[in-house]
């Protein structure tokens, strides 16, 4: 990002040839959105197809789940229209025909969820179409008996294992992709660019603060945590995440941390994983909130429920990032591009994207270890004291 800055300060003619090296990184970026989408939404859905079988908690998992998201959604689209972080950018200004946004009726939006042709949804873009085939495909394939669901499982897992190290490749181009992304735009339209993504860094530390604060901890208040242990518990693997920039980085030591603080296997087994796919808040958040500073940045209006269908689309499509690192920045470029939205804001973000990264992936580890510990308590399997020491005593008296 500084080499990028740099070379698009002293030289500016040379920085603009650049720009084909970012859309290069964009094209790459784009052939992983549809076959990582599917194949993560179905492998997560089919894959816990037993959530017949543990009925009630798995209801009140997927509930949970979708509640708290959407709250992330709501605080980071909060977030991002206070600041108006993007507001002012100095962006280069997109093709006509990228100011385009979507401007459907009623119906026309409904019916525009809905695939007709998937290969026609895949050419296009339709992120949004996409995923609802995805959700289907995935229930359909629940229904289906073991031995003629397995192969198709194996296939999806395989084909979401695969995309995510073909991202992983695409990512060590990414320096290149980036440093070039922001000597074109700092060539074409100077430095001031760079106070526009201090304040969105500084935004979305806030955002999330503020969603730690004033969801997270009244859940966890309003449930009956422990908080002292729970934050003791979790304080390793938020860490790692932290760290590392990777969720999954920090699952195993979660897992081991939330048994340690009384939460029964059969649960942490269930709702981690499930977390993993369904309740990344921190990524959640993160979505929404850059997808409306793209569209600061560009200039663009959108109306309230433009906005609100974007968040339907991000509600649906984060699911699929899986926590792995710089998976959002892929959801983000396929739902903008879905909107008719410029990427080169986007490309921009690249810039402070492993910043943000670092806070969104603590946020997800958070809100999945809480999420345990909520649907233990809701099955009044968590004890409200973790078995203590005092009971090897032997004492028998109270019973």
């Amino acid at each position: 990002m500084v080499a990028g800055a740099v070379l698009g300060h002293d030289f500016p003619q040379v920085a603009i040839n650049l720009r084909v090296l970012g859309l290069i990184f964009l094209r790459l970026i784009r052939t992983i959105v549809a076959p990582l989408l599917f194949a993560t939404l179905v492998s997560g859905i089919a894959g816990h197809s037993n959530l017949k079988k543990v009925g009630r908690m798995g209801i009140k998992a997927i509930v949970y789940f979708e509640i708290v998201t959407t709250l992330a959604l709501v605080v980071g689209l909060l977030a991002i229209n206070i600041s108006k972080a993007g507001v002012g950018a100095s962006v280069p200004a997109p093709n006509p025909e990228a100011l385009q946004v979507q401007k459907l009726t009623a119906s026309e939006t409904i019916l525009h969820i809905f695939p007709e042709n998937l290969a026609k949804s895949v050419a296009e873009g339709q992120i949004l179409q996409v995923v609802v085939f995805s959700i289907l495909f995935g229930i359909a394939l629940a229904q289906v008996r073991e031995e003629r669901r397995r192969p198709m499982l194996d296939f999806t897992e395989s084909l979401a294992e695969t995309m995510f190290k073909f991202t992983n490749l695409v990512m060590y181009f990414a320096p290149f992709g980036v440093g070039a992304a922001i000597a074109y735009t700092v060539g074409s339209t100077g430095m001031g660019i760079l106070l526009n993504l201090a304040r969105l860094l500084v935004t979305l530390y806030v955002a999330l603060l503020v969603f730690i604060f004033g969801v997270l901890l009244p859940i966890a208040i309003i449930v009956g945590v422990p908080l002292r242990k729970f934050i003791a518990a979790v304080a390793e693997p938020v860490t790692i995440a932290f760290g590392t920039a990777n969720s999954e980085a920090a699952l195993p030591r979660a897992m081991e941390a939330m048994e340690g603080m009384g939460v029964p296997r059969e649960v942490v087994a269930f709702v981690m994983p499930a977390g993993y796919s369904f309740n990344l808040d921190g990524s959640t958040l993160y979505l929404s909130l850059a997808s409306i500073f793209v569209a600061q940045a560009a200039g663009i209006h959108l109306s309230l429920g433009q906005q609100l269908l974007i968040m339907l689309t991000l509600l649906l499509t984060s699911k699929g990032v899986a926590g792995v690192s710089r998976a959002a920045i892929v959801i983000l470029l396929g739902t903008v591009g879905s909107f008719g939205l410029p990427v080169e804001p986007v490309f921009v973000l690249l810039g402070i994207d492993q910043l943000m990264d670092m806070a969104r992936t603590s946020v997800n580890v958070l809100g999945n270890c809480l999420a345990t510990v909520v649907v233990a308590k809701w099955e009044g399997e968590f004890p409200q004291l973790v078995p203590s020491q005092p009971q090897p005593e032997g004492n028998s008296s109270t019973s």
